[in-house]
């Protein structure tokens, strides 16, 4: 049985480790979902942990595409450059709801 890894572990991953991790996760709930139909499934968690390690692992490529964390090989790649611009972090703001009452 796979340990189930934390958001701050997969952040140090790179994008394609995760990709190949979500692919690998997808075979194992096909697994469990076909054991589960056919009444061979021994832990039922499972099912539960591998939905959620696969959102989770889909939240951190999620927060690298919106640039509010940064996969660690680009920071490998801008050294490797010799670039000495400091990355520029997005920042993520929400309107306030305004009542007309």
């Amino acid at each position: 049985m796979a340990k189930t890894a934390t958001a701050g572990e997969l952040r140090g991953q790179s994008q394609a480790e995760l990709k190949a991790k979500v692919t690998e996760l997808k075979e194992e709930l096909f697994t469990l979902r076909f054991q589960s139909a056919t009444g061979q499934l021994e832990s039922h968690g499972r099912l539960r942990a591998v939905r959620k390690d696969i959102a989770r692992i889909y939240t951190v490529l999620q927060e690298r595409t919106l640039g509010i964390t940064e996969d660690p090989t680009a920071g490998d790649a801008a050294v490797a450059d010799g670039s000495d611009d400091e990355p520029v972090a997005a920042t993520v703001t929400r309107a306030k709801a305004t009542s007309d009452e």
